[in-house]
């Protein structure tokens, strides 16, 4: 069963998937495109490519041979993925879900015109004139998003008709890989949005973790709780959809299916094939399993006969108000003077203005009020500061 794993893109989810990989014996290849990113700092070896350039990436899967590549963010050239995977390499969760999922083109226009999906109105722009254009089409308010970008880089609304420009030069600058492509999606209505973590397997049944609810700003997930309550048949319909989506695009191990919550029922959002940042509440043991293990039985084909919810938690992220290089942080030890409380520090080595550097997660009871261990939760992240 040991099994040699090159992971694309080291962040702090990937540092996570290596722990996890590595106490069940695996070896762990650590690839971004700068040195000591957190992932590296635990793996086995690691490597600093741009993995935009197919031929770097040909030359570190020619030298390592891996079993299983993981990818863990957008910006990779994924259509080199198909040749590795005939060539006898388990691509996670495919070579077809890691392209589709890696382009909010490729997967929006799956679920919603070959799936029949609900989503947001949406249309596509290349240039700032179709872009003007599509923003007519949907209407005011819109979001407009990179077709290539995660934790909500280059994402923004436009209000305004003044905003369309500020918007295209944000997507243009923050967003990620080369697709040159924007999504503008008409504004949802939502009362609150939700992600179900959905892990396929490679012989048994598709399982579903208890919604978690999150809080973004500025396109980031600053918060996160689980479980959800939800109304009668919503979640059910959530898990019908992420059931249809993830069966369409093959593959195994854990995916982060996003939804709007709306009056009139769920509508689907985002998807991404990986360990989310928002199931970072998992690792307060709201689970049997945190979202980092069950990616990592998934993938290698550990049975996961259930996911079990065993306690209420919440998550929220340590940010940095300040630009340093080897920061310090303050404030940790009255965060574990809750005797549920406990945290991350991710080891970036550089901090910037609301850089996500750590994470603080808390657990109580299942029958705990979420919404109070939310507010909790970030009392206690907000303690944590840091400093040069």
């Amino acid at each position: 069963m040991q099994k040699k794993i090159m992971l694309l893109g080291s962040g702090e989810l990937g540092k996570e998937f290596v722990i996890a990989a590595q106490r069940w014996g695996q070896t762990v290849i650590a690839v971004d495109s700068y040195a000591n990113a957190p992932a590296m700092q635990v793996a086995d070896a690691f490597e600093v490519i741009n993995m935009l350039d197919g031929a770097e990436l040909d030359r570190i899967v020619a030298k390592y041979q891996p079993d299983l590549i993981v990818p863990e963010i957008e910006a990779i050239r994924t259509e080199r993925f198909y040749d590795y995977e005939k060539a006898g390499i388990q691509v996670v969760p495919s070579a077809k879900a890691a392209n589709f999922t890696m382009n909010r083109k490729a997967i929006r226009d799956l679920a919603a015109k070959e799936l029949g999906l609900k989503t947001a109105n949406y249309r596509y722009a290349k240039t700032f004139e179709e872009l003007n254009a599509a923003v007519a089409e949907v209407g005011i308010p819109c979001v407009v998003k990179p077709l290539m970008s995660s934790s909500g880089k280059g994402q923004s609304t436009i209000k305004v008709e003044a905003d369309i420009e500020k918007a295209w030069k944000i997507a243009a600058e923050k967003g990620r890989g080369d697709a040159g492509e924007v999504i503008v999606e008409a504004f949802v209505p939502f009362l609150s949005e939700i992600t179900l973590l959905t892990v396929t397997q490679k012989t048994g049944e598709t399982l579903f973790c208890k919604p978690i609810g999150h809080r973004q700003e500025r396109g980031d997930y600053q918060e996160s709780w689980q479980p959800v309550a939800l109304p009668e048949g919503f979640e059910e319909d959530a898990q019908q959809m992420a059931a249809k989506v993830t069966k369409a695009l093959g593959g195994a191990g854990i995916w982060g299916v996003e939804f709007f919550i709306t009056a009139e029922g769920v509508v689907f959002s985002e998807l991404s094939p990986r360990p989310h940042d928002t199931g970072m509440v998992t690792l307060a043991g709201t689970q049997n399993l945190n979202e980092f293990e069950l990616h990592c039985r998934a993938i290698l084909g550990i049975p996961i006969p259930e996911i079990r919810l065993e306690k209420a938690g919440a998550s929220a992220v340590v940010l940095s108000a300040i630009e340093t290089v080897n920061p310090t942080y303050t404030g940790i030890q009255q965060v574990c003077e809750n005797p549920r409380a406990d945290f991350r520090i991710f080891g970036k080595e550089a901090a910037r203005l609301h850089r996500r550097m750590g994470v603080v997660v808390l657990n109580a009871e299942p029958e705990a009020d979420v919404l109070q261990l939310q507010a909790e939760a970030r009392k206690l992240a907000d303690l944590v500061e840091v400093k040069p």
